[in-house]
């Protein structure tokens, strides 16, 4: 996993800025084509001024926490936008926003998630695929546990720490061990005995990781971009073959109840794909970008 997971991708400019179609943040529609005319004076493909005091708010998965951070802080470098960033699990967000929360854009580890605000309503256009993630084992520095192998998540007496059922992460993660689980190689019953390993359910991957770092437990499944170089010091990782490892969707959405009303209003055409594989080299797929209205 590179050091900067989902920064270079700047994806989110495809709300922000319309990076991989036109769009406009503040509820205006970009003509469809190559992009929307500059104002007079703006060299084309280049985004326009942002009126002072411009400013955005995105509720992001927090696995997307270090990336979206810096991100947010070069697009305001970029554009005058000052940008607000609300992280936590994508259902509790979803949850947020359908109760009234103000946001402009929703990025999730979820496509369910992203699909409930759909279906309330709630967003403004389709939402689009902007990267896949996929899910390692992370253990102590030490690995006091011996876990070297998926298999060895479910010997007795290990301390797992898990995402709460209704977190992504703790979704996919249950996915991974279902599929084990149908595997003559692990048994019937490895998930019941992963599960009966589990110490506490956390309600966020950040919070789950936490625990392994601070060596409150021997193993847990997170996503590959939640381990940088950073952690790497205090943790190492086990993989999960491909053919029980799902992958992890993220979407992105313009939400219809904007808090701003104005922010970034230029069509700023970006390839999208071509910056995320220079950024991610041969660690995620990254589709084909949709058209973003």
């Amino acid at each position: 996993m590179t050091a900067r997971p989902f920064l270079g991708l700047l994806l989110v400019m495809a709300l922000l800025l319309g990076a991989c179609a036109p769009v406009s943040v503040n509820g205006g529609q970009a003509p469809a084509g190559d992009g929307a005319a500059a104002p007079a004076g703006t060299p084309a493909g280049q985004p326009t001024a942002p009126s002072a005091g411009d400013a955005l708010t995105v509720y992001a998965a927090s696995s997307l926490t270090d990336a979206f951070t810096e991100l947010g802080a070069l697009f305001g470098r970029r554009t005058g936008t000052r940008v607000e960033l609300n992280f936590g699990a994508s259902s509790a967000l979803w949850t947020q926003i359908e109760q009234g929360a103000a946001a402009d854009v929703f990025a999730s580890a979820s496509m369910a998630d992203m699909q409930a605000l759909e279906r309330a309503g709630l967003l403004r256009g389709d939402p689009a695929v902007f990267a896949n993630n996929r899910l390692v084992i992370v253990v102590p520095r030490d690995n006091p546990a011996g876990i070297n192998a998926p298999r060895d998540l479910a010997k007795p007496g290990v301390k797992f720490v898990a995402a709460q059922p209704g977190v992504p992460v703790g979704q996919y993660a249950a996915t991974a061990l279902e599929r084990m689980s149908a595997d003559p190689a692990y048994g019937a019953d490895f998930k019941a005995r992963g599960d009966a390993n589990t110490v506490s359910r956390e309600d966020n991957v950040r919070t789950v990781l936490a625990k392994v770092t601070l060596g409150e437990a021997d193993a847990s499944i997170v996503y590959a971009s939640d381990v940088p170089p950073a952690v790497r010091d205090k943790v190492a990782t086990v993989a999960i073959p491909d053919p029980f490892n799902p992958l992890a969707t993220y979407p992105i959405a313009a939400v219809r109840n904007e808090s701003t009303g104005h922010g970034p209003s230029s069509s700023w055409r970006w390839s999208c794909r071509q910056t995320a594989k220079r950024s991610w080299p041969g660690t995620a797929s990254f589709p084909r970008a949709p058209e973003v209205r």
